[in-house]
C-alpha cells in the first residue's frame, strides 16, 4: 500500500455507533461499567481512552508497529521509556543527543542508579567497546538534533542481538514516511509527536511504539503508573495533523535538499549538516535506510554575530523552538535546544557558536533562499 493511502487509511475510522469518519472526542474521565461484575475495556481516562486508542493505534500503524502510546510530550514518552529500566541497568547513548534527552540521563535517571555512556554512534567499535556486564540498551537518535549525525540502525541493532540488549530510535526528525526503524530490527521507536507528526505548532505530544509485548506491558505500565497521557483534544488534533503528514514530509524534503545544496554553495557558510547531500558523511548510511534526507538542516556561518544577524534578518522563518511545523523555524541550537549543555558539551557535540537548525516548512523554497541570500549579504 502506497504510504500516503496508509496513512488516510490509519487515521480514518468510522465510529461504530454513528459512522462519524472523524473519531469522536470522547471526553470523559470515568466510564459507567456494564455491570457489579462485568467491566468494559475502559474505565478511567488515565489508563485508556477511546479517542487517544485511536491515535495510538495511527501512529503504531504507520511504524510497522503492534502497540502504541501515547504521552503528553515528547519528553514524557521518552523518560517512560526509560523507566522500565531498573537501578543497576546501563545504558549506550549517542553522544549526539537532544538536549533534555541528556538532562534525563544526567541528572535524572543517574540519581535513581541507572547509568549511562555517551557514545559516537557513527563507529560501531566505539558503541561495542561501550557495552558493559550490565549494560541493558543502545538509545539512538537518527539523524541526530542538530548536526544530523547518522546511525547506522542495522549494523547498531546487530550489536544489540549479540549482546541480547533492547534498541530504542528517536525517528522524530524523519517520521514514518521517511524512516521505519522497527523494520530494521530496533525494539522500541519513540518521537516528540509535537514535530512532524503533529505538524502544525499547536499541541504537545510525544509517542513510543513497539512490536515486542513484554516492552509494551513494561511501557503500558509506566504510562499508566506516572499519568504522563495525551489529552483527549490533543490525541484528536494529532490525528487530524497524520492526516497531512505524507504531503507535508514530501514538500518540506524536496525544499530542504534544494536550501541545502544551495547553502552549500555559499561562502558565508563553513558548514551544512543534511544527509541528503552526497558530501554529508551519513549520506551512504541514509540512503540504505531511509527515503530522503528530511525536512531538517543544520548549517554553520562561522560565528554567534553571524547567527545573531541571520536570526534578527530573515524575514520568512520563525526564529523559535521546536521544530516539524507547517512555517519553516529557525533555531539557535546552543540557546534553544541544547542550552543544557555547557561549552565543552557543545563543542563535543559538535554544536559550534554559528551553528542554526532549519527545520523547512511548506513555503516556497526559493523564498526561503533569497531570505537567506539577504540576510547572508549584511554579514560585514
Amino acid at each position: 500500500m502506497d504510504e500516503m493511502t496508509k496513512i488516510i487509511a490509519a487515521t480514518t475510522k468510522p465510529d461504530p455507533l454513528s459512522g462519524a469518519i472523524n473519531t469522536p472526542l470522547h471526553l470523559s474521565s470515568t466510564f459507567n461499567q456494564i455491570s457489579f461484575d462485568e467491566f468494559g475495556e475502559f474505565d478511567y481516562a488515565r489508563s485508556g481512552n477511546p479517542t487517544r486508542q485511536v491515535a495510538e493505534q495511527a501512529v503504531a500503524e504507520l511504524e510497522n508497529g503492534q502497540f502504541g502510546f501515547l504521552f503528553s510530550t515528547g519528553m514524557a514518552a521518552i523518560s517512560s521509556v526509560l523507566l522500565t529500566f531498573s537501578q543497576g541497568d546501563h545504558i549506550v547513548v549517542t553522544k549526539h543527543v537532544y538536549g533534555g534527552t541528556w538532562r534525563v540521563f544526567e541528572d535524572v535517571l543517574s540519581r535513581f542508579g541507572i547509568t549511562h555512556t555517551f557514545v559516537n554512534c557513527a563507529d560501531l567499535a566505539s558503541i561495542e567497546a561501550a557495552i558493559q556486564p550490565n549494560t541493558k540498551a543502545i538509545y539512538l537518535e537518527t539523524p541526530s538534533n542538530p548536526v544530523l549525525a547518522v546511525t547506522d540502525i542495522a549494523g547498531v541493532v546487530d550489536i544489540a542481538k549479540r549482546h541480547a540488549l533492547i534498541t530504542i530510535a528517536d525517528n522524530t526528525f524523519l517520521s514514518p514516511v521517511i524512516q521505519k526503524p522497527l523494520d530494521l530490527g530496533v525494539d522500541i521507536v519513540v518521537h516528540s509527536a509535537t514535530k512532524f507528526l503533529a505538524g502544525h505548532s499547536d499541541i504537545l505530544a510525544g509517542a513510543a511504539v513497539t512490536n515486542d509485548q513484554a516492552l509494551a506491558d513494561k511501557i503500558y505500565y509506566v504510562q499508566n503508573a506516572v499519568g504522563a497521557t495525551l489529552a483527549v483534544f490533543d490525541s484528536w488534533l494529532l490525528l487530524r495533523g497524520i492526516k497531512t503528514l505524507g504531503v507535508r514530509m514530501q514538500q518540506s524534503a524536496n525544499s530542504a535538499q534544494q536550501i541545502a545544496e544551495w547553502l552549500e554553495q555559499q561562502p558565508q557558510v563553513t558548514r551544512v549538516n543534511y544527509p541528503g547531500l552526497p558530501s554529508d558523511p551519513g549520506y551512504a548510511i541514509q540512503q540504505r535506510q531511509a527515503k530522503n534526507g528530511g525536512a531538517v538542516l543544520s548549517f554553520d556561518v562561522g560565528s554567534q554575530d553571524h547567527a545573531r544577524i541571520v536570526a534578527e534578518a530573515t524575514k520568512i522563518p520563525c526564529f523559535s523552538v521546536s521544530l516539524g511545523g507547517v512555517e519553516t523555524i529557525l533555531s539557535y541550537p546552543p540557546k534553544m535546544s541544547h542550552a543544557e549543555l555547557d561549552g565543552e558539551g557543545l563543542a563535543e557535540a559538535g554544536i559550534t557558536p554559528g551553528l542554526l537548525r532549519f527545520s523547512v516548512g511548506l513555503e516556497d523554497p526559493q523564498d526561503l533562499i533569497n531570505d537567506l541570500a539577504q540576510a547572508f549579504a549584511q554579514f560585514a
